[in-house]
């Protein structure tokens, strides 16, 4: 066995993975029980058929998590790696101008293909990550991260063409993901204060700049589901019969489940009052079949991945693994509270998917590489760690 194989196996991070494996185990049977009805009833297909979609999803998540956990953090710095990845990006949101699909629930976000559907916004959400990580350690290593004249335009000027991008398709939560996912990286760069504020200003500029774009063309981007999810959002029962349907049927399937639910597979709001229940609205009808249980395993898995996320963060000497842990660590965590705080009324519905149990490939995917590489730098902080150790002894 070569010794990089056997510095794998040495420093593997055994609950990190076992924790992603179970919520992606766990999403899947959900996904089961919750698309059964709307399947066979909606879609007139089988009633495991998105059940099949996301194992097939899986087949490909899994072997990518891993490739993404062998490969060395270190090369997503390359100027041929980081150039490759915003071109792909881009071209990606670009397209989805002109070719995507979704009008329907709310967004122009998807563009399909023979495979499958992508979801640019997915790849947005990493490749900004990554490219800021990367962009910053150099900076940090050349020492000039502290000046705002090298330091701020090209990342900042990538971030806010494509956050304001995603905005028109409009895709609001997951642009505010982005940003939240940038700053966190900028947080974590070592920056001083007062940069990071300044920073932080000039993007707050160029994001309200995309905004009165968007406030301008409000009547040619907001179709009624758009401007339905916003009128909802203070009381949907004054809307049940249109923008409020799905989160008030929302409350109804978290409300009636109780400490212990109805037991899996036999929620009633999944039989066509929460339209598209595996999707976005699934912790609904967790809630109902597997009560306060249920979500514990989903919020507690959640949780552990970000809060790892944060000590891998903490301890890595390397810039560069400290800012990739902080920022994939803030996005899983502030997309999870954008799909709950939607399904729990602290925020409007954004159609943002829970991750590792909601269905959807892109995601899955996408986020799977993006645990892969925080594998990787976890296993990478554990053996830098063992050698000084080693050295002390």
């Amino acid at each position: 066995m070569s010794t990089y194989a056997k510095k794998i196996l040495k420093n593997f991070d055994f609950p990190l993975f076992f924790t992603y494996f179970l919520l992606c185990s766990f999403g899947l049977v959900m996904i089961y029980s919750a698309s059964m009805g709307t399947a066979v009833n909606r879609y007139y297909a089988k009633a495991d058929n998105y059940f099949n979609k996301q194992l097939f999803n899986l087949a490909i998540a899994f072997p990518v998590f891993f490739l993404a956990a062998i490969f060395p953090y270190k090369n997503y710095k390359r100027k041929g790696m980081m150039a490759l990845s915003l071109l792909g990006m881009f071209v990606l949101l670009f397209l989805v101008h002109f070719i995507g699909s979704g009008d329907h629930v709310g967004a122009n976000s998807w563009i399909k293909t023979p495979f499958g559907n992508i979801q640019p916004s997915e790849v947005a959400k990493l490749v900004i990550i990554i490219y800021f990580a990367s962009v910053f350690a150099k900076k940090y290593e050349s020492g000039t991260i502290d000046n705002i004249n090298q330091s701020i335009g090209p990342p900042v000027g990538i971030l806010v063409i494509a956050v304001g991008s995603i905005m028109m398709e409009t895709d609001i939560g997951t642009s505010f993901i982005i940003v939240i996912g940038a700053l966190s990286v900028l947080a974590a760069s070592g920056i001083k204060k007062r940069t990071f504020f300044k920073i932080s200003g000039i993007i707050s500029l160029g994001l309200f700049l995309a905004g009165l774009i968007l406030y301008f063309q409000w009547d040619n981007i907001m179709n009624d589901s758009r401007t339905g999810r916003l009128l909802s959002f203070l009381n949907p029962f004054d809307y049940i019969t249109g923008s409020g349907y799905q989160i008030a049927n929302g409350y109804i399937a978290i409300g009636s489940g109780g400490l212990k639910g109805y037991g899996l597979g036999n929620s009633i709001q999944k039989m066509g009052y929460l339209p598209e229940p595996h999707t976005d609205v699934i912790m609904a009808v967790i809630s109902e079949e597997l009560g306060l249980f249920g979500s514990i395993i989903v919020i507690g898995g959640l949780g552990f991945i970000v809060l790892k996320a944060l000590v891998i963060a903490m301890q890595a000497r390397d810039p560069h693994a400290r800012m990739l842990a902080a920022g994939i660590g803030s996005v899983i965590g502030i997309q999870t509270f954008v799909n709950l705080g939607g399904l729990t009324g602290l925020i409007p519905l954004t159609g943002v998917p829970l991750p590792f149990i909601s269905y959807g490939g892109t995601s899955v995917i996408l986020l799977s590489l993006s645990l892969g590489i925080l594998m990787n730098v976890s296993m990478f902080v554990k053996f830098e760690k063992n050698n000084r150790k080693g050295s002390a002894l």
